[in-house]
């Protein structure tokens, strides 16, 4: 009997320990992770949900626990839509060249290039800034329809070249508007000119800047000439001062020439 009692004790003083072992492993324990899978499907889903901050961190996620799996390159596209949906364009911009770096055969190169150059054009927000990432993304859209003519996207592209050539047309015009206003004629005339000459393809932008030039230009010309004859008038006053006190014929020369030397006299010359 005693014999019995003491198998049944080691019996359960092993099961308590086998119990207790799981209990402490519960307590302990860190939980396990998520698969890439699971993530990924998380990230979807706050995506799904609009949630796009908690998509990015997601996607990051994945992508820095996970970098061999098979829903990384996934993950990694997903992760700039994610930011360019949540309007962030510069990241956007990157995320997607660094995912054709990557990844320069992926049967979504089309897609991510016209994406690349969306989040580009998307940057630019008002015809005072500058236009070189206008002209950047021209340059992406231009591409897509050279390399991947028969694409979704390339007819799209083509109409976003159009705008990127307006916009950087309409840069231009601005600035010549600002020479004109400040009254600075000469610059307004040259960029006027240089409008119409550069964004044929603009028709209506250069139509009115070829209009404006010639009124530049005219008001120009008008400007040379009052300038012209107030220097004249300066040097018939000096010549007239040099006879007047015998000023000797070197000095008298000096003086001409510096006066004949005035931007005035240099457009009347040229």
């Amino acid at each position: 009997m005693f014999k019995n009692y003491l198998r049944s004790l080691t019996l359960a003083l092993a099961i308590f320990s086998l119990s207790g072992c799981g209990i402490i492993d519960m307590i302990y324990l860190p939980p396990a992770e998520d698969t890439a899978q699971e993530i990924f499907e998380a990230g979807n889903d706050a995506m799904s949900e609009k949630n796009y901050v908690r998509a990015v961190e997601l996607y990051n996620k994945l992508r820095d626990t996970y970098p061999f799996s098979p829903y990384t390159v996934d993950a990694e596209l997903a992760l700039a839509d994610a930011y360019y949906l949540d309007e962030e364009y510069v990241l956007a911009a990157e995320t997607y060249k660094d995912f054709e770096s990557l990844h320069p055969r992926h049967e979504a190169t089309p897609y991510v290039i016209y994406q690349t150059g969306m989040s580009l054009m998307k940057q630019f927000r008002s015809i005072d800034r500058a236009t070189t990432i206008l002209q950047e993304a021209h340059e992406y859209f231009a591409r897509l329809r050279q390399v991947y003519p028969d694409s979704p996207y390339a007819k799209d592209a083509e109409e976003k070249m159009h705008t990127c050539r307006r916009l950087m047309a309409e840069h231009e015009l601005y600035i010549a508007d600002v020479f004109w206003h400040m009254e600075k004629y000469g610059p307004a005339w040259r960029r006027y000119e240089y409008v119409s000459e550069t964004f044929p393809d603009v028709p209506e932008v250069a139509s009115h800047a070829k209009e404006k030039s010639l009124a530049a230009y005219h008001n120009y010309k008008e400007e040379q000439g009052r300038l012209t004859r107030k220097a004249a008038g300066q040097l018939a006053k000096l010549v007239h001062l040099a006879v007047r006190t015998k000023k000797p014929r070197s000095g008298l020369f000096c003086s001409v020439w510096k006066m004949t030397s005035t931007p005035a006299f240099r457009d009347v010359r040229d």
